[in-house]
């Protein structure tokens, strides 16, 4: 009996030891409830510090190919885990991949996606592209007829016909109109003038779009270029009034067109000048902006990111799989149209 007692006390002690422990574990995982979480924390720093020195180490052509992406991109409402560590830049350049990382870089608000890009240049004091717009004693004029002359009659149709065949065998009756004479300025973000006052002339001009019979005297430059030293069509565009699309293609399909056209200009370059300068000054970048900025760059590709942005930003994102259609085929409203007319240039 007395060694059964013994026996029965030693478990009781032992139960209460072991109570005691686990009360223990309880009441100190209360008195520090953020315990895990820091540790947590402060593990996920470490695997982040360890992919940007890996990243780092990586030869320039490609550190430019990789970016480190944590969390996993989410595509169809999951976790992508294979979209998390050090990625390659090709798989988040498009597909779910790549709107999966606009969404989390965007977040619906452009003013701070935009501050984010603009923090991220101007911390190592790279100037972003601006083009200044001259134009000095600028006049375009043209030869026309006037008053019933003018009118588009068969009887006049058939007048010119002959005339152009005859050439300079015969007087014309055309004068000379003056649509611009002398026209000096810089140009703004705005541009007013009342009715028939030569604006569409004016931006015709600037853009290098001016029907080669008209005769144009005087200068245009862009950052003190002439068109002769650059490509006008990779830095400014003429809107027309006028929607010309193809009606069985997709918005998408119109706008990743447009997109393969110009290229990625300089942006590529930019962005090595910039992973250059942040490496000097030891500056880690935001991941997401890296990411993001990286894969904008990337060449040779069907779709990309660019493109996702340009539809969110214009409002296309809701129609950017439906034809843009004309009479025949239906499609997106006439304001969107001109929105991708927009997108297009």
């Amino acid at each position: 009996m007395e060694l059964a007692s013994g026996r029965g006390s030693r478990r009781s002690a032992s139960a209460a030891s072991w109570g005691s422990r686990r009360s223990f574990s309880i009441h100190s995982q209360a008195a520090d409830p953020f315990g895990r979480a820091a540790s947590q924390q402060g593990h996920h720093d470490d695997e982040e510090n360890l992919r940007w020195a890996a990243l780092e180490k990586l030869p320039t052509y490609d550190r430019m190919r990789r970016a480190v992406v944590h969390g996993g991109a989410a595509v169809d409402g999951h976790e992508n885990t294979e979209m998390e560590g050090l990625v390659d830049i090709n798989r988040l350049a498009s597909g779910e991949a790549g709107r999966a990382l606009l969404e989390r870089v965007f977040q619906d608000d452009s003013e701070r996606f935009l501050r984010r890009l603009r923090d991220r240049v101007d911390r190592v004091g790279i100037d972003l592209p601006a083009i200044e717009v001259r134009y000095q004693g600028l006049s375009v004029q043209v030869d026309a007829f006037v008053g019933s002359r003018a009118l588009p009659t068969l009887w006049n149709s058939a007048t010119n016909f002959l005339q152009g065949l005859v050439g300079r065998l015969a007087s014309s009756n055309k004068k000379t109109i003056h649509i611009l004479q002398n026209v000096n300025g810089i140009i703004k973000t705005l541009l007013l003038g009342p009715p028939s006052s030569g604006k569409s002339t004016l931006m015709r001009a600037l853009t290098g779009k001016l029907d080669k019979s008209l005769k144009v005297s005087g200068n245009i430059t862009y950052c003190g270029h002439t068109f002769e030293e650059f490509y006008p069509e990779r830095t400014s565009v003429y809107v027309s009034q006028y929607d010309l699309h193809n009606a069985e293609m997709t918005v998408r399909e119109t706008l990743d067109f447009s997109r393969r056209c110009l290229g990625v200009g300089a942006r590529y370059d930019m962005l090595s000048e910039l992973a250059a300068r942040e490496r000097e000054a030891g500056i880690k970048p935001d991941p997401e902006i890296d990411a993001y900025m990286k894969a904008t760059a990337v060449q040779g590709q069907e779709s990309n990111i660019v493109t996702d942005l340009t539809l969110k930003v214009l409002g296309l994102d809701i129609c950017a799989d439906m034809p843009i259609g004309d009479d025949m085929i239906r499609g997106i409203s006439g304001g969107q149209k001109k929105r991708v007319t927009t997108g297009r240039c």
